[in-house]
């Protein structure tokens, strides 16, 4: 491949980064950060997560990268995080024996990637739920709550941490708890880590949309490097991404022309630099 092929292929993947930060949407402004299992009003001696430090302490680990620690999967087989970078992954932390947040969250985080998936494909990122209620949250523990909740996706996994580890792992992602006598009071969050293994996002509350995990998802994909090998096709895919926006009457995605037509006037207008400069070169030869 041509240097001036190289450079264009550069400028346009940074294009291409420029336009998915416009887009992106922006997170929301007041979320519902932790659980309540009990109503402090109620229970008032019951042990209850700070909001504000849960938070505080989420967003400091944000551009820090994640240990490579060593997981069980629902088979009982070890599993380093680091073989999942690469493509981003998001991370949510959910406890087996909980009957309305966990399994509420992990049904919308499902219905969001159902939609992800549609828009972005299923071999683009990766899923993890890692269970923290330990010696409870036993691989065989996690393969029947993936089972009850219908988590089929070939993406999405279910990890078992060691006790030895669990302090530190949940400090590195900034998931914060606390027992109480009817569960936990956790932090309700998405963690978004990018290809390299660093927290690129939080993303809050029980109630994840779509949105929520496809416009960060669009922006790590699209500002990515771009392969030599197979370039061209690489493009052509991250730009039929760049140009799904989501349609809140519908709930889904859906191309906007628009932006299409605007990247493909960018390519034109490129290209015809390209030929511009390429035309100069060969007229400065045979001078």
């Amino acid at each position: 491949m041509h240097s001036t092929q190289k450079s264009f292929l550069r400028g346009l993947a940074a294009f291409l980064l420029a336009c998915a930060s416009a887009l992106a949407a922006t997170p929301n402004a007041s979320p519902a950060v932790s659980s309540r299992p009990l109503d402090p009003a109620l229970a008032p001696n019951v042990p209850v997560l700070d909001q504000d430090k849960a938070l505080a302490l989420s967003q400091s680990v944000v551009n820090q990268p994640i240990g490579d620690f060593v997981l069980l999967n629902r088979e009982g087989k070890p599993t380093r995080l680091a073989d999942f970078r690469g493509k981003p992954l998001l991370v949510s932390f959910i406890y087996t024996g909980c009957f309305e947040v966990c399994p509420t969250t992990t049904r919308n985080l499902q219905k969001a990637v159902t939609n992800t998936v549609a828009v972005l494909g299923a071999d683009r990122f990766n899923v993890v739920s890692i269970g923290f209620n330990q010696p409870f949250d036993s691989p065989s523990a996690l393969k029947s709550f993936a089972t009850q909740n219908g988590i089929v996706f070939p993406n999405w996994e279910f990890l078992s941490p060691a006790q030895a580890i669990l302090a530190e792992l949940t400090a590195g992602f900034g998931f914060s708890y606390a027992a109480t006598p009817a569960g936990f009071d956790h932090i309700v969050q998405v963690t978004l880590v990018d290809a390299d293994g660093k927290i690129y996002r939080q993303i809050y509350g029980e109630a994840l949309s779509t949105d929520m995990l496809v416009e960060p998802l669009k922006q790590l994909i699209t500002g990515a490097p771009v392969a030599q090998s197979g370039a061209v096709a690489d493009l052509v895919d991250r730009v039929r991404i760049l140009c799904s926006v989501y349609d809140p009457n519908t709930g889904k995605y859906r191309l906007d022309y628009v932006l299409f037509f605007e990247i493909g006037g960018f390519l034109t207008f490129a290209g015809y630099i390209l030929w511009y400069i390429r035309r100069g070169l060969r007229q400065s030869k045979n001078a």
